[in-house]
């Protein structure tokens, strides 16, 4: 289901980057968006995304106008692609969004580059 989610159908989609305890529900990762990130939790639609330290399982928050939404997937083979050198929750595009799902990394690889001395 998250795979095949339509992202147009999120008014924002985000990513906690770093690692999050997974065992935490619904109230503390509502607690942990509000108090470390000052985001706003009650909008509809809007899709959080946390991943645990053994990058195989995500969980997603949702709140839907009347009650939250705590999704889970688990991948049986690979791992998530996730962006752990930071403690801070991105926005992320429709694109990124569908790159995650897929195992493939958000951030780019190759950076730019200004070369020291030519041949």
């Amino acid at each position: 289901m998250l795979r095949d989610a339509v992202f147009d159908n999120f008014s924002g989609v985000y990513i906690v980057c770093g690692y999050t305890d997974l065992r935490l529900g619904i109230d503390s990762l509502a607690a942990i968006i509000e108090t470390k990130y000052h985001l706003p939790i009650f909008v509809p639609n809007t899709l959080f995304l946390f991943c645990g330290r053994r990058a195989n399982k995500i969980k997603g928050l949702v709140w839907e106008g009347d009650g939250f939404l705590l999704l889970t997937k688990r991948v049986e083979d690979g791992r998530f692609s996730w962006p752990r050198n930071s403690t801070e929750a991105r926005a992320i595009s429709s694109y990124q969004f569908s790159w995650l799902m897929k195992g493939f990394s958000i951030d780019p690889i190759i950076k730019d580059t200004s070369p020291q001395r030519t041949a």
